[in-house]
């Protein structure tokens, strides 16, 4: 925290040149109502153009029209611009449409400016309490001496056996609405910053990414060192002290008893008179499904990362095009060199990107239309007999059954896996019957077929389902399909 190093964060760290901007007021409030507060990761341009449109206009209502005079695209392209760094934007593999993300910095801004506003109650106690806890739980995971260790947990086993005796005695402590309101803020706290070190930890990775394939670019040496030397970063990835407590977090919260158990205690916590005084957030009810969606989408960031890595090193004519590639390295490199000191102004003039060529003997010749000549018969009628039945054998899936099947699972539980369901209620046609649920689950995510459930993919864990089917021999056998994790839940 020196002059020199405070300085250099204030040219350079997006989330204080936010602060010091003059349109301060409108980035932090309208990425705030958009992305934070209904936890939303990534937009399109055209919903995020038309909704900061909206926001303009009614600005310039109250403002005058000279208020905020640009597009609202110019906005979003001032905004994700490296000079200011406060929204990501990208193009999604096979589309054309750019994409905008929050930066981890903006939202560090945002969360910060939040905490400016005055608070009508400040708790302490539970801020102690946690750190105590977190001390207690250091000391007695890193204790080698098996004596000592028996020992707590015998001390801990005196106390439970001594708090049971007092309820049962009729001495039941109660916390009181001061207590209660301090742990809630408490949770409500660690419940935002939760939401938001999940895409820093999709930054992290973002940046690992690219360092590796600048190394990739500056690379000298053989092929197999290359994938050695590449490989072994992306396992760091998992290995690292934020991959690990990352795979830890997220296979806690894909047990479907800690969610029941979560949703349990979240709604007896928010019936509290107390809790109720302190108005909070409506989303906080769904807060864990946020967690699940946020960690579900770190995921699947990482898994499409490693994959544009597979294809970007699958290179097969890698000896026979040395010179290209050596070409190509040095543009890169050059390319690399200049990203952080752009040159001023108009470097070179392209035209156009390719040359549209057409020869003239590619063109056909001209071809004359086929007049069909239709012959003069008369049509007669038939007495076969036609065997009609084949045309009532064709299976058909009946996708509004399916759809029951999942409503009629998910009424006395929040979540059910898709082997589950198979298992309650056997598939009767097999593998079309399978499709045909994969197909639910793929509208679920596009918002029809499944209305007010959302369905998730664990793509980390494999399951294999089971059927009944028949052989070409006309014999019963046992049909089995391997497929990651589908779970429908509410």
């Amino acid at each position: 925290m020196d002059f020199a190093t405070l300085s250099a964060m204030r040219d350079r760290h997006p989330a204080w040149r936010l602060l010091c901007s003059d349109h301060a007021p409108l980035v932090a409030s309208f990425l705030h109502r958009v992305f934070v507060a209904p936890n939303v990761r990534v937009m399109s341009e055209a919903d995020l153009a038309e909704a900061l449109e909206d926001e303009l206009f009614a600005l310039r209502e109250q403002l005058g029209p000279e208020a905020f005079p640009k597009d609202a695209r110019d906005y979003l392209t001032g905004w994700a611009a490296p000079d200011k760094g406060w929204l990501r934007k990208f193009y999604k593999p096979g589309t054309d449409e750019a994409q905008f993300d929050l930066t981890p910095a903006t939202e560090k801004a945002i969360a910060w400016l939040a905490s400016l506003t005055e608070r009508s109650f400040v708790g302490t106690e539970s801020r102690l309490l946690t750190l105590f806890t977190l001390l207690e739980q250091i000391c007695a995971g890193t204790e080698d001496d098996p004596i000592k260790r028996v020992a707590d947990l015998r001390k801990k086993r005196d106390d439970l056996d001594a708090e049971i005796a007092r309820v049962l005695a009729g001495e039941v402590p109660l916390l009181d609405d001061t207590a209660v309101k301090d742990r809630f803020q408490q949770f409500q706290q660690l419940a935002r910053e939760l939401l938001a070190d999940f895409r820093e930890v999709e930054h992290n990775f973002r940046q690992l990414d690219r360092k590796v394939r600048e190394k990739i670019a500056l690379w000298e040496g053989s092929k197999g060192a290359l994938l050695d030397e590449i490989m072994g970063e992306r396992d760091a990835i998992g290995d690292s002290d934020q991959g690990r407590s990352f795979r830890a977090f997220w296979d806690f919260l894909m047990s479907a008893q800690r969610q029941e158990a979560l949703t349990e205690r979240l709604n007896r916590v928010l019936a509290l008179p107390a809790v109720a005084q302190l108005s909070p957030d409506p989303r906080l009810r769904r807060v864990h499904h946020d967690w699940l969606e946020a960690g579900e989408h770190t995921q699947r960031t990482v898994a499409m990362l490693s994959q544009q890595l597979r294809r970007f090193l699958d290179d097969r004519a890698f000896v026979e095009n040395r010179r290209i590639l050596d070409l190509l390295h040095g543009i890169e490199s050059k390319a690399l060199a200049l990203r952080d000191a752009a040159p001023a102004g108009t470097v070179m003039h392209i035209d156009a990107t390719g040359a549209d060529i057409e020869l003239p003997l590619e063109r056909p010749l001209f071809t004359p239309r086929v007049k069909p000549r239709l012959a003069e018969l008369a049509l007669e009628a038939g007495e076969d007999d036609i065997d009609t039945t084949r045309l009532f054998e064709q299976i058909v899936v009946d996708k509004a059954r399916l759809r029951a099947a999942v409503q009629r699972a998910l009424r006395d539980k929040a979540q059910v896996t898709l082997r589950e369901l198979v298992e309650a209620e056997p598939l009767q046609h097999g593998l079309a019957e399978l499709v045909g649920y994969l197909e639910l689950a793929h509208a679920g995510f596009s918002g029809d077929g499944l209305e007010g459930l959302r369905v998730l993919v664990d793509d980390s864990t494999q399951e294999t389902i089971h059927w009944q089917a028949k052989s070409a021999t006309g014999e019963a056998v046992v049909r089995a399909a391997r497929m990651p994790r589908v779970i429908f839940t509410r």
